[in-house]
């Protein structure tokens, strides 16, 4: 299996720490808000290579903290007149609700910023004995970048070239670093702002420090993998690698993965173009599963453009699957005959094919586009040689693998029909009726109907069957 790393900009051979198991840590969303649809791509993508690493037996420890104290939090807060914590409360529970919705498996832990100060002091602390860190006249600690001699190694850039890209937020007694490049591991807090005690000052953590003591926590001083998305490279990815290194004295992560961008109709996404979708107004028009297949049309490398078209292409695609799956489900609870057919054979080794070229795919830096091209592949192959006459065995192993396959990729397959209303249940009943009278013409009328309703009809021997539109 092979991993494109940030680190050394090319793909390298997966090798574990530990035999057999996977540490990995994704950055996870500010909870001061709804998510939206740029949070849900490293959600999706990097769900989907836990995903494949348990399905080729590996024991996954997947962590993905909520930062749930910010300056966004707290502006939230003040706007409505409660707590930072009462805003982020209620935000984990919507994220955690959509990421439900989009079929993203809970982390084996989810920390929480605020949870973790005890550890957040200690390494900072350990950085100013070390003589990483140095404590202001305000009481603002920050990090000497300068006394990490490899600051720069995963963004590739020199730190004397990338002053003016530094990112870090202003503070009171900016005058008051040693170097213009120095970060913030500690400030004093502001009137209104949440604080903790520390033996600098009243205040709060920096954005980075975070994310360094809960991979330590809960993964260890190294980890396998560290993800996110392309945009938290420079600075607070290159940051972490430098807290965690100077203060743990070994290297911080074996390899970086990140997603590209999300663009909307070939537009960067924001507020002020009125292009700005939460994965719960996207919710609103398609089931989330078609934005979870969509995000995985494309290498999580590449840029991705999200446009209606492109939404219902993807719906298309997902209802050919869920279908295909539907229809092998059925033929396989009805099939007879526990052995193959010499036929049965020869399509066994096309669909065990399929899959090597699905696993290929997904071997090859977790390439999802060219794993679906392999699904569609089998769902084809599944369409023109599983039927009405095909052996339970070999209705079963097509059923299995497509199940497999999907899972991997998190679609879920399992079809979670409504209730009908009284209204649409007595429309049916009335078409069957007015069928029984041979009265086609109000047979269909009442179909066409149904079909304006979003409700579509099909006539099978088993009788009358619905799926909406």
């Amino acid at each position: 299996m092979k991993i494109y790393n940030t680190l050394s900009k090319r793909k390298e051979e997966f090798v574990p720490i530990e035999p057999g198991k996977v540490r990995m840590y994704v950055c996870g969303p500010t909870v001061y808000n709804f998510i939206h649809i740029g949070n849900a791509r490293p959600m999706i993508v990097f769900d989907t290579v836990r995903r494949y690493f348990e399905y080729k037996g590996y024991d996954v420890n997947y962590v993905s903290n909520f930062t749930d104290v910010d300056d966004k939090i707290i502006k939230k807060a003040n706007e409505e007149g409660v707590d930072a914590e009462t805003i982020s409360t209620r935000y984990i529970a919507e994220c955690k609700k959509d990421m439900a919705d989009m079929n993203v498996k809970p982390a084996t832990t989810h920390p929480q910023a605020t949870k973790e100060i005890p550890g957040m002091l200690d390494m900072i602390g350990t950085l100013i004995e070390k003589g990483h860190a140095y404590v202001a006249k305000d009481g603002t600690v920050y990090f000497r970048t300068r006394s990490f001699k490899n600051y720069g190694e995963l963004s590739h850039k020199n730190l004397d070239e990338m002053q003016s890209g530094l990112r870090e937020l202003k503070v009171t007694g900016e005058e008051n670093k040693e170097d213009s490049s120095d970060f913030v591991l500690w400030k004093p807090k502001k009137e209104g702002e949440p604080y903790w005690d520390s033996a600098w000052c009243k205040g709060r953590p920096g954005w980075h420090i975070e994310c360094s003591v809960m991979a330590k926590r809960y993964l260890g001083d190294q980890i396998d993998i560290h993800a996110g998305g392309e945009d938290l490279v420079f600075p607070h990815h290159e940051n972490e690698i430098a807290q965690s290194e100077c203060a743990n004295g070994v290297k911080f992560a074996n390899y970086w993965m990140h997603n590209a961008f999300l663009n909307i109709d070939n537009k960067k996404m924001s507020k002020s173009l009125g292009n700005f979708f939460t994965v719960r107004e996207i919710g609103e028009k398609y089931d989330l599963q078609v934005l979870r297949f969509f995000m995985l049309s494309a290498h999580y490398r590449s840029p991705l453009n999200f446009s209606a078209d492109l939404m219902e292409s993807a719906k298309n695609g997902l209802e050919r699957i869920l279908t295909a799956v539907e229809r092998v489900k059925e033929l396989a609870g009805k099939a007879e005959g526990a052995d193959l057919s010499e036929e049965e054979k020869a399509f066994e080794q096309n669909v065990n094919e399929l899959v090597g070229k699905f696993e290929s795919a997904m071997d090859d830096d977790f390439n999802t586009a060219d794993a679906i091209s392999a699904l569609f592949e089998l769902v084809k192959l599944a369409n023109t040689t599983v039927t009405e006459n095909s052996s339970k065995a070999y209705a079963e192993l097509v059923k299995t693998e497509l199940e497999k396959l999907c899972e991997v990729l998190g679609i879920v397959t399992e079809r979670h029909h409504e209730a009908l209303d009284e209204e649409i249940e007595k429309m049916i009943a009335d078409r069957q009726q007015a069928r029984k009278d041979r009265n086609f013409a109000l047979a269909d009328e009442i179909r066409q109907k149904l079909l304006d309703m979003g409700i579509i009809l099909e006539d099978t021997r088993e009788g009358v069957k619905w799926k909406r539109a």
